[in-house]
């Protein structure tokens, strides 16, 4: 047993002077807000300053090609407001 915990340490140590974190590190959730953003900038097609005027303007092209009277769903309308919400909230100055 003593052996086992010897070389759980030693990997342990092996895996933090590799790849400079700790083997359990690896098992936490990644933060799911900044990937909300990164795919929200995709889906509006902004870059990372876009500015509040830009974001509108993406919305409502990305709105007009997805409405549901031009052959798009409700769901995609859904998805292009939320990410018009979320990169608007992300703007300095809004609370």
């Amino acid at each position: 047993m003593l052996k086992l915990l010897f070389f759980a340490a030693l990997i342990a140590l092996a895996v933090r002077v590799v790849l400079g974190r700790w083997p359990w590190e690896y098992l936490t959730a990644k933060p799911t807000r900044g990937l909300a953003v990164f795919e929200a900038r995709q889906l509006l097609a902004v870059r990372e300053g876009a500015s509040r005027a830009e974001i509108v303007e993406a919305h409502r092209r990305k709105l007009a090609a997805v409405h549901p009277d031009r052959g798009g769903t409700n769901a995609q309308v859904h998805a292009v407001n939320a990410a018009r919400d979320l990169l608007l909230a992300q703007l300095p100055g809004s609370s």
